[in-house]
């Protein structure tokens, strides 16, 4: 059974579209403070792109070439990573800080097949902060395919962007961000769950066949998804493209950065709720039984509704089928790869103890220990004030340093190990195949192309390098947990032509 909590009544908000197609091949972010109401009687201090609340969704098609006109009114500074936009190095967001009161216009040759992909703040050290107070995009990469396939593509009709984050709120209504170093470790975790900034929404969509762009926004939760009558959907999409086929499920779990794109049938007019279940990540120094063991315990927690649909009759509207297949991905072949690497995500667990224990920050996941108002500017790298470290490979993050030399055009086996808790792991500039996760054959609805991965014990990937990189700004792989990218679990690589 699903707890009540806040009743359901707010209509789920969906952002606008913007076609630079129509604005002569650009577009404009403002980065920008604003006032959002989303807990009861109050007005909570939010960022936001364009809007005082997450931003709107820009649409794209492969082929074409857009110039983003980003203005930075935020009294710090930011940047615009392009996550899931495969772009050269040189024009992504980590290495192009936007001072404030300042602008950044790259343009953006797109080349890509359709996806959902998305963008977010990556200025080192206050990429978590700046994501939490709200600042969040998705971008649509489109091709034709979805009109070749019928998919559903009325925008906030049959075809909804859902964004999953959580967040916590102090008694006055505005946010909280918790800086303790347990939050650092864990990730911070909010208690009260948002859909496309509200809570608990409600969407009435037509009696039918609808679409879902599933994005996992959240600082560091795991959300695992169920419907509150066990209905089966179907997954069509991952990260960066579609499956060969739709794959049905009853429950996916998706992680920070990871999107995921599901078809689900409303045809038989009930109303149904969104659920997901308490997420057990992060506990540290768990054996793969004993997570075996909280997922089957999760099981009989009570589920969170965090989104109700109510389809309406739509007798005059085209009725859409479920697609026998969509588009099979290039066959992964592991015996392309001229390299192969192994990469661990350290959590530091032993440097680190000590500082959690000076925290005397004895917390539960939904619990607050240091809290401390978001809203303000917060120099330099959270958890690094208290002395905490992660890394890979035993290294901290260090921006003057390149970890990998990779060819261009080429592809390697990325063998992703983590320790003490799973780790969404995501690589700036390239796409993967997932070939194996704890030693087994990956499930069928993650078998497609990605760029973000939850990685529990160890992970193979196969990665596709084609995107060019410098020295100077080179791309990134980092864990999308992102209190744990900004205390040092994050590497960077170069990719250049051999010849």
């Amino acid at each position: 059974m699903a707890k009540t909590g806040t009743a359901f009544g707010a209509p789920l908000p969906v952002p606008p579209i913007i076609d630079p197609a129509s604005r002569g091949g650009a577009f404009d972010l403002i980065i920008q403070e604003g006032k959002s109401r989303i807990v009861s009687g109050s007005e909570t201090a939010t960022y936001g792109y364009s809007g005082p609340l997450l931003g709107p969704i820009i649409r794209v098609r492969s082929g074409q070439s857009v110039t983003a006109n980003v203005v930075n009114r935020l009294p710090m500074l930011s940047s615009v990573h392009w996550h899931g936009l495969f772009i050269p190095s040189d024009i992504d967001g980590p290495f192009n800080p936007i001072e404030p009161g300042q602008s950044w216009s790259p343009t953006l040759k797109v080349n890509q097949q359709a996806a959902t992909t998305w963008f977010h703040p990556h200025p080192h050290g206050d990429t978590a902060r700046q994501t939490y107070m709200g600042l969040a995009g998705l971008m649509y990469v489109e091709d034709g395919s979805a009109e070749a396939f019928d998919l559903p593509r009325e925008h906030g009709v049959d075809d909804l962007p859902i964004i999953l984050q959580d967040r916590s709120f102090g008694p006055d209504g505005q946010l909280i961000y918790d800086r303790s170093p347990m939050a650092m470790m864990h990730g911070s975790r909010g208690n009260t769950t948002m859909v496309n900034g509200a809570v608990r929404p409600v969407s009435k969509p037509p009696a039918g066949l609808v679409r879902l762009r599933l994005l996992d926004g959240a600082n560091a939760r795991n959300f695992r998804l169920t419907f509150s009558d066990d209905r089966t959907f179907h997954v069509i999409a991952n990260d960066a493209g579609w499956l060969a086929e739709p794959v049905p499920l009853k429950e996916i779990e998706i992680s920070p950065g990871e999107r995921y794109e599901i078809l689900v049938d409303f045809t038989d007019g009930k109303p149904v709720e969104l659920l997901t279940t308490p997420d057990h990540n992060g506990r540290f120094g768990d054996s793969i039984a004993e997570r075996a063991k909280q997922l089957v315990a999760t099981m009989r927690e009570r589920r969170e509704a965090v989104l109700r649909f109510e389809p309406q009759p739509a007798p005059n509207r085209p009725k859409h089928v479920l697609p026998k297949a969509l588009s099979a991905p290039e066959r992964a072949e592991p015996s392309r790869a001229v390299r192969r690497r192994t990469w661990t995500l350290d959590s530091m667990m032993a440097a680190n103890m000590p500082m959690m224990r000076a925290s005397g920050a004895a917390m539960d996941h939904g619990g607050h220990a240091a809290p401390a108002s978001a809203g303000g500017a917060m120099p330099g790298m959270p958890g690094m004030a208290n002395g905490m470290r992660m890394g890979i490979n035993g290294q901290v993050y260090d921006a003057n340093r390149i970890d990998a030399d990779v060819a261009l055009g080429s592809q390697e086996i990325w063998e992703i190990v983590s320790t003490e808790m799973a780790h969404p792991f995501h690589i700036h500039g390239a796409t993967f195949r997932t070939l194996t996760k704890a030693g087994k054959p990956v499930a069928a609805h993650e078998a497609g192309v990605k760029d973000t991965v939850l990685v529990d014990t160890k992970a193979e990937l196969l990665v596709s390098f084609n995107q060019p990189s410098t020295r100077d700004k080179p791309f990134l792989f980092h864990c999308h947990v992102l209190e744990h990218e900004e205390l040092g679990m994050m590497g960077s690589y170069l990719a250049q032509s051999s010849t």
